[in-house]
Formats: structure tokens, C-alpha cells, sequence
């Protein structure tokens, strides 16, 4: 007989006194996440403006990357938050019951973000961060504000999916591999059977892209866009081979033979791929 791991913490961390509200692991991890990550995309965009140096005379370079920083993260953080939830709700949730209880959309702490709505929250909002920063920051376009985020992106999304593992949601489909999980209390309600660790795969998987893309920054950020690119084609393409591993989260696709979260990859796919190209395309122009 094998003997599968059994997997229930519980998911509140403390709780709040006064207010009496839970803190779960999810939030907490979700937050430091967005914090370190603040630091790396600091980091980076000082490296980066070392390969602009007439276009910051005078001004000193780490100032100038904290300014950047902190005025992106505000739009980081309402844009990710907003696109998960959002994109959760219309992609995986039953539209009628929040239209008919519309202040529950808010309740973020309950759970339900999708990582496809947060990466499509973030490419809308940082369009208009860039049109009030331009003028600033002459060296930034939006191909290269993704560029820049992509790497804090995948450290934030190690800790998203170690949250998800500890508040025991995205399950695996049922396996009887020796280091399959049993999920004591899951949070869809089904039975504690032995799973694949769906989420400690991609977290594991978002750690070593976040290794791979550190490690070919200084050599690609010159080249717009071709990071991103590179990303989207990357991480996306083993989205869709890892949801073969997953449970159907979408309440709109219970039957189907792709999942939510594969049609969702598709174009983020393409949108990758373009974006490469794009970068391919202005390379021969130039030659």
C-alpha cells in the first residue's frame, strides 16, 4: 500500500483582534509576494537604467528607480487585483449569483482570483501608467514595462500557488503516483483523495523561470519586448500542459475537453509570440 502524504493545515494564520477578521496564509503570502517583489523590480530597473545614462543626467539613478517603482506598483497591485478577481468571476463563477449579490465581488478575502484575469488586468493597467509617465521615464514603452515585470511576476506567483497548496484549492486530478497528496479538507468540498500537487508543480515551475529570466536580463533587456515575448510563449504553454493535471475550476466548462484555464492560455500564446516576432521584425529593419 502506498502511503500518500496527508495535507491539512489550517488555512487562518491569526486573526485580527477588535475587527475579528481571519488572516489566511493565501493573503499573507500573496502580500510578502508583492513586497519582495518590489524590491526585485527596483533592482532591476536600476540595471536598466544603466543602459540609459543620457537620459538621466543629473539625476541619480537610484532615486530614479524608486520613483518609477512605487508609482508602477500602486498600478500593479489595483490592476492584478481587480483583473484576478474580475476575471475569476466572469471566467469560472456563476455570473447570476453576483449579479444578484454584487457586494460579494469585493470580498477578495474569500478567495476566487484567476491568474488569467490578473495577467490581463496588468496589461490594461499599465497602459494608462505609461502615458502619464512617458514624459519622465522617455526610455519606457509598454513592450518594456512588461519586460520589467515579468521577473517579480514569477517570484509573486512561487508564493500565489504555495498559498493555493496551503488553502488546499486548484486541485490535481486523482492519481495513485507514490507522491500524490490527500487534500484532508479541500476547498471545493470534494473527498480527500490522493492528488497530484497541482500547485507545489507550478510553483516549483515559476521559481525556475524566475531563475531562467533573471539570469538572461542583462542580454535581452536591450531588445524590447523580446522578454515578455519570451515569457508569454514560456510560461503560458506549460499553463496549458499543467491544466491536463487539474481539476476543472470553471463552472462553465464541467464537460469539455480543454479546460477554462487552456482556452485563456491560447492568446496569451499568441500575444507572446507576437511580441517576439515584433521584436524579430524591428531587428532586420534596422539591419
Amino acid at each position: 500500500m502506498v502511503g500518500w502524504f496527508f495535507w491539512d493545515p489550517n488555512r487562518i494564520a491569526f486573526t485580527l483582534p477588535v475587527l475579528h477578521q481571519p488572516v489566511m496564509w493565501y493573503g499573507i503570502l500573496f502580500a510578502l509576494g508583492f513586497f519582495i517583489g518590489f524590491y526585485i523590480f527596483q533592482h532591476l530597473f536600476q540595471r536598466f537604467l544603466f543602459y540609459y545614462p543620457e537620459l538621466i543626467k543629473g539625476k541619480n539613478i537610484k532615486d530614479q528607480a524608486k520613483i518609477f517603482s512605487e508609482r508602477l506598483t500602486f498600478y500593479i497591485i489595483v490592476s492584478t487585483i481587480l483583473g484576478a478577481r474580475l476575471g475569476h468571476i466572469i471566467f469560472y463563477e456563476n455570473w447570476i449569483y453576483y449579479l444578484a449579490h454584487p457586494l460579494n465581488i469585493l470580498k477578495t478575502w474569500e478567495g476566487g482570483l484567476a491568474s488569467h484575469g490578473a495577467a490581463l488586468g496588468i496589461c490594461v493597467g499599465i497602459i494608462p501608467f505609461y502615458y502619464r509617465n512617458r514624459k519622465a521615464f522617455p526610455m519606457i514603452n509598454i513592450a518594456r514595462i512588461l519586460d520589467l515585470i515579468i521577473i517579480p511576476t514569477l517570484f509573486v506567483g512561487t508564493f500565489i500557488r504555495i498559498g493555493n497548496f496551503i488553502n488546499q484549492e486548484i486541485l490535481g486530478i486523482v492519481t495513485t503516483l507514490p507522491w500524490a497528496i490527500v487534500f484532508g479538507h479541500p476547498a471545493d468540498g470534494t473527498a480527500p483523495l490522493p492528488r497530484h500537487p497541482a500547485q507545489l508543480y507550478e510553483a516549483c515551475f515559476y521559481f525556475i523561470a524566475f531563475c531562467f529570466f533573471w539570469q538572461i536580463f542583462p542580454k535581452m533587456i536591450r531588445y524590447s519586448g523580446r522578454l515578455a515575448g519570451l515569457f508569454f510563449i514560456v510560461v503560458f504553454t506549460f499553463r496549458f500542459c499543467i491544466e491536463f493535471l487539474k481539476e476543472e475550476q470553471s463552472l462553465l466548462f464541467s464537460h469539455h475537453f480543454l479546460t477554462m484555464g487552456q482556452l485563456l492560455s491560447i492568446p496569451m500564446i499568441f500575444l507572446g509570440t507576437g511580441l517576439y516576432c515584433l521584436h524579430i521584425f524591428k531587428r532586420k529593419q534596422r539591419n
